[in-house]
């Protein structure tokens, strides 16, 4: 991690009205009003909470990103949202490609389009890859990751790098209480890393890990070479718990 800055990000899915996530920033605030030197925080509310956490955390060293965006500026798309949308709520990123908008349909080229879009609007994309099950039995998840991470990279330019976070999140582990072990993680993370440099700096990459990270698992995971934070999902609607993870990062 020498040189890359950690970053923790909390994805609430479609989880809390307006009211709770003020509530979430409360607690929040009052239990981390700074955080480790050197971590940067995300938090990735629903598209209804984000004007409300933009402004509950304003002053707090945290940012605001949302759970995705649409790949056109506006026009005739009943329930998509735009970049400037978002950017207009507070959002100053975006999480995209998560797997379970995948398993709805989005394919990579689709994220890539999105990808360049977040970046053309000033906001600093999150973008989503990994495996499933069938794919880590069958042994071709570098493979997997390689062709998902070149889509991606073909749309962003060199000295794009600190600006956008690839989270590796193999999907058999997302939700469902399994988590990869610690060099399950490190190895696949280190494998985009390698198959990252053919495009760009890759050691201005930050490469996160999500799946199930727990106040429990995440320093051991933290603490690997090339994993430079976590993209964190049912444990970051508790404040408390999104808190240990944060301070595990410091």
């Amino acid at each position: 991690m020498v040189g890359r800055r950690p970053l923790i990000a909390g994805n609430w899915k479609m989880h809390k009205t307006p009211a709770e996530a003020r509530e979430w920033c409360a607690g929040f605030r009052t239990r981390l009003p700074s955080f480790p030197p050197g971590v940067d925080v995300v938090v990735c509310p629903p598209f209804t909470a984000l004007e409300p956490v933009s402004t509950a955390l304003r002053g707090h060293p945290s940012w605001v990103a949302a759970q995705t965006i649409s790949d056109q500026p506006s026009g005739p798309y009943t329930g998509e949202i735009s970049a400037s949308m978002v950017f207009s709520c507070g959002a100053r990123g975006t999480i995209l490609g998560h797997s379970e908008r995948r398993a709805m349909g989005e394919t990579d080229e689709m994220v890539a389009a999105r990808v360049r879009v977040a970046l053309d609007a000033g906001l600093r994309p999150i973008i989503c890859i990994g495996e499933s099950l069938a794919e880590r039995e069958s042994g071709v998840t570098t493979e997997v990751l390689t062709a998902q991470l070149e889509s991606i990279l073909a749309v962003v330019h060199e000295n794009e790098v600190d600006r956008i976070v690839i989270a590796y999140e193999p999907i058999w582990a997302i939700g469902t209480g399994r988590t990869a072990t610690p060099e399950m993680a490190q190895v696949a993370v280190a494998d985009i890393r390698i198959a990252a440099a053919a495009r760009l700096d890759a050691s201005r990459l930050r490469i996160l890990y999500g799946g199930s990270v727990t106040p429990a698992t995440a320093r051991e995971l933290l603490v690997s070479p090339d994993i430079d934070g976590a993209l964190v999902g049912g444990a970051s609607l508790d404040p408390e718990s999104f808190a240990m993870i944060v301070e595990a990062a410091g």
